[in-house]
């Protein structure tokens, strides 16, 4: 982490590394939320801001733009480029941050939903309605549409006895 300071100092202005330095850990986790998105906001710009600068010098340099300000020689924009990816990482840093807020806010919602049910649910009366003193007469059958076949009175039993006398006529014969 050094080095990334050493090089962010390097990099920016005195006025744009005080709100970068809040972007680091111990700083941004004491900040509260509106200070969180006010600094994601001003990254946010400067990073734009930058993001244009570089993106008008290539303009210039392609020859497809007029310089602006006084000099017609645009320098080279690596330097640029470097300080656009500090605001880049910082802004990721506190977007990261502004994420585990809301998830922290959301978690906090939820449970909060979930003790007020169960509290809820505590304290409501049951609703079981009384089911009477006897039962009712319940369903009612219904008669079979279909007529059951009559069978004849000389017909019963005659399959189970002819079925005895093929068994009988094997058996005398093996």
């Amino acid at each position: 982490m050094g080095v990334e300071f050493a090089a962010e100092q390097g990099l920016l202005a005195e006025s744009e590394l005080a709100p970068v330095r809040q972007s680091h850990y111990p700083i941004l986790e004491d900040l509260p939320r509106e200070e969180v998105v006010d600094l994601a906001r001003w990254l946010r710009g400067q990073h734009g801001r930058v993001r244009d600068i570089i993106r008008d010098r290539r303009r210039v340099r392609r020859g497809k733009a007029e310089p602006r300000g006084a000099t017609p020689e645009t320098p080279s924009e690596r330097g640029l480029a470097a300080k656009k990816q500090v605001f880049a990482r910082a802004l990721k840093r506190v977007n990261a941050r502004l994420s585990q807020i809301s998830a922290a806010a959301k978690r906090a919602q939820a449970v909060a939903a979930m003790r007020a049910a169960l509290h809820r649910k505590d304290t409501g009366s049951v609703h079981h309605p009384v089911g009477g003193q006897t039962a009712g007469q319940g369903m009612r059958a219904l008669p079979h549409r279909k007529a059951r076949p009559v069978v004849h009175g000389a017909r019963i039993g005659s399959v189970s006895q002819a079925v005895r006398n093929a068994q009988a006529a094997r058996d005398t014969r093996g």
